[in-house]
């Protein structure tokens, strides 16, 4: 009894420890405005969903950062770039997570998000041998894979923007998704969850069954859209639940 209730108290202690820490990231603001909206952050999303047990607080941190960039809501992505580091995220992963998705959600996106690591990186003591390498040696490729779907994009579309399926195939599938500075699980979990935030659920089916393939579990998935409810809001999230289940009812199959 002793050793659990030990137990309990230090579980206690760090689930009350990270909602202190989410709480961070909520303006004050926001209490002097809206104390419902306060109440439910405190209790509800800081409190519980944070907390879920099904989705590491590593990757929740990396999911939010992913949805704020492709939001363009910068106004404290500074503070879920601290959240993220202090979860585990390292530096060049959250750099690299910032190169990965100008791709998916666009340049300007990317650079904002930049512009909000930056003085948390300068606070941090954060130097550029700590980034990854522009010219890194790459991860191997699956050379089967690659070359199916370069052929289906290729007969799909060559004859509507042979630019988009040349850079698609050149840029992303043998250069960026094959950097070693984002695990190829991570790179799936925040392009799944760019497309969430961006309301882009029929490119889904792709990137989820990629983000499977590469380790990430259907109870992970299923926390993420759960967590994302709330950072994207619930219809984006809704309109995500249909292809997540056929991706996972054609997988189970």
């Amino acid at each position: 009894m002793k050793t659990y209730l030990t137990a309990s108290a230090l579980a206690l202690m760090t689930t009350s420890a990270a909602a202190q820490d989410m709480a961070a990231t909520l303006p004050d603001a926001v209490g002097k405005v809206s104390p419902a909206l306060e109440a439910y952050s405190n209790d509800g999303l800081f409190g519980t969903v944070w907390t879920g047990e099904e989705l590491s607080m590593r990757d929740r941190a990396l999911v939010t950062f992913a949805a704020l960039m492709t939001r363009h809501e910068t106004g404290n992505l500074g503070e879920h770039v601290a959240l993220a580091l202090d979860a585990g995220v390292t530096p060049a992963e959250i750099s690299e997570t910032i190169t990965h998705l100008a791709f998916y959600t666009g340049w300007g996106n990317a650079t904002a998000a930049a512009e909000a690591a930056a003085p948390v990186f300068e606070e941090r003591g954060v130097s550029e041998d700590d980034l990854p390498a522009v010219d890194a040696e790459l991860l191997p490729l699956d050379e089967e894979a690659e070359a199916s779907r370069q052929d289906f994009v290729s007969s799909t579309y060559g004859d509507v923007s042979q630019g988009v399926v040349d850079n698609t195939e050149q840029m992303l599938f043998l250069d960026l998704w094959l950097r070693p500075a984002l695990e190829p699980r991570d790179r799936s979990l925040v392009t799944v969850a760019a497309l969430i935030a961006a309301g882009q659920p029929e490119q889904m089916t792709f990137h989820l069954n990629r983000a499977m393939d590469n380790g990430m579990t259907q109870e992970e998935a299923g926390a993420m859209l759960s967590h994302l409810a709330f950072y994207a809001g619930w219809p984006k999230v809704f309109s995500a639940m249909p292809v997540a289940k056929d991706v996972f009812e054609d997988r189970s199959q």
